[in-house]
């Protein structure tokens, strides 16, 4: 029976394992991309742009996946994979499809049934081998395993075309044109000619082949009076500078370096090789590629974060300060990009700088809470300062979202007893330590006390 839920869960992308056993990656452009590209296409959904997230996951393979929630993930490999902004909006608004169509509460409609037919073949199996039919009994079990297995595949081939045909339905009311989700199943397909179509059993698959989702959608995305609008000429260029990014830092520096050699004075490839030859410690010439990024556009806040990133990682954290502060401001204090300056404003261990640092992290804690790394500045800053309770606190924020509920628990309460009684931040603690206690009673055996 666990072969069998194994080889059920891993036939399904649409439950694949959940971002936690995957390398999450956050940067600020790349964020502000997908919600440029699917806050339409959200919309159309019915969905609220507030509510639902598209988060990439450091993966080289080409996939996208919901898994509960309303929580979109893309790999990387599927960014670098695509031509243009067009295609990853087909992919995510067939994702879009999952979440507004309800598919993953709805799984247990497809694996009871499977699971059912499983266990009585495996009575019938072992009845029979009782009676002394030891290759019947086999034989039974294999057959009932097999046809679990298909019926459960035919569940989630029928989820898929669903949520092909509601993506498509979205990109016409987002009135996007659907030409790029087309693209993309062909780029599919032709991986499919490369392994063989032959080869491929069509009935052991949990999706549809790429070409019978082209044949079952070519007539209605071609019919959207969107198919001839052109694609959004800002977010395409938007796509191109993320991509290149995103090669420099997850790509070889050799792989990076031979799609945008030097003799490439693109912005692109500028940006592309400024994070390779960061990454591969070469700060010099990271730092040179970042200076011809801004002096291509001095305004720009994504490129004078990179830039600032460079010097504060050469450890020069002094002059990294100008640029990250124009960054922050320039991006309207993005949180990402503001924690990065709270870091360096902290790294010059100058303590006049520390009550800035601690104005700028507080506001991006306040603006997105999901951040370790921002509530691990918050609370050096507060240590240096002084004010060990609240350290204590953003410690505990920081332990509660790595699942470290006995430090959540021991930080939160030393920020209860010292932190002012009713204040917002005493809540907060207070909230933190119940919510660790709660977890740990519940899960008594993982949370045993230690000797």
């Amino acid at each position: 029976m666990k072969r069998f839920v194994a080889a059920l869960t891993a036939t399904l992308l649409l439950w694949a394992q959940p971002a936690q056993a995957q390398s999450i990656l956050r940067d600020a452009e790349t964020e502000t991309m997908f919600a440029e590209m699917s806050g339409p296409l959200i919309t159309a959904a019915g969905l609220s742009p507030r509510d639902v997230k598209v988060v990439l996951i450091n993966d080289d393979s080409i996939n996208a996946f919901v898994a509960g929630g309303q929580t979109v993930y893309v790999h990387s490999g599927l960014l670098q994979a695509a031509d243009n902004a067009n295609e990853v909006q087909g992919v995510i608004a067939h994702e879009l499809g999952h979440i507004a169509d309800g598919h993953v509460v709805l799984s247990d409609r497809g694996t009871k049934p499977a699971m059912g037919m499983y266990l009585l073949s495996m009575v019938l199996g072992l009845a029979a081998m009782a009676a002394g039919s030891g290759e019947a009994g086999a034989g039974i079990m294999a057959a009932g395993q097999q046809a679990a297995m298909g019926n459960y595949l035919a569940f989630s081939r029928t989820q898929e075309s669903t949520a092909d045909a509601s993506g498509a339905k979205y990109l016409r009311e987002a009135n996007v044109t659907g030409r790029g989700m087309l693209s993309f199943f062909k780029k599919l397909q032709q991986q499919e000619y490369r392994f063989g179509t032959a080869n491929i059993d069509p009935f052991m698959q949990s999706h549809p082949l790429s070409g019978e989702r082209v044949s079952a959608l070519t007539a209605d995305l071609q019919a959207s009076p969107a198919w001839a609008n052109k694609p959004d000429a800002a977010l395409e260029e938007r796509f191109r500078r993320v991509k290149a990014k995103l090669a420099g830092y997850v790509l070889p520096a050799p792989r990076t370096l031979q799609s945008y050699p030097p003799s490439d004075q693109s912005i692109y490839a500028h940006y592309a090789r400024a994070y390779a030859y960061h990454k591969s410690g070469y700060p010099e010439k990271a730092d040179a590629e970042a200076d011809a990024l801004v002096k291509a556009r001095p305004d720009d806040p994504y490129f004078l974060e990179i830039k600032g990133q460079i010097l504060l990682e050469a450890g020069r954290p002094v002059e990294s300060l100008v640029p990250l502060r124009e960054a922050t401001e320039g991006s309207r204090n993005n949180p990402l990009i503001a924690t990065t300056f709270g870091h360096a404003l902290i790294a010059t261990e100058n303590k006049a700088n520390y009550p800035e640092a601690t104005k700028v992290l507080r506001t991006a804690v306040g603006r997105d809470d999901q951040n370790p790394f921002a509530w691990m500045q918050l609370g050096t800053v507060y240590e240096l300062t002084g004010d060990t309770a609240r350290a204590a606190l953003a410690t505990a924020e920081r332990a509660s979202m790595g699942g470290d509920m006995r430090t959540a628990s021991a930080s939160a309460q030393y920020a209860l007893a010292n932190i002012p009684a009713n204040t917002p931040d005493w809540i907060r603690a207070q909230d933190i330590a119940m919510a660790a206690q709660n977890e740990m009673d519940d899960n008594p055996k993982q949370y045993k006390r230690r000797r």
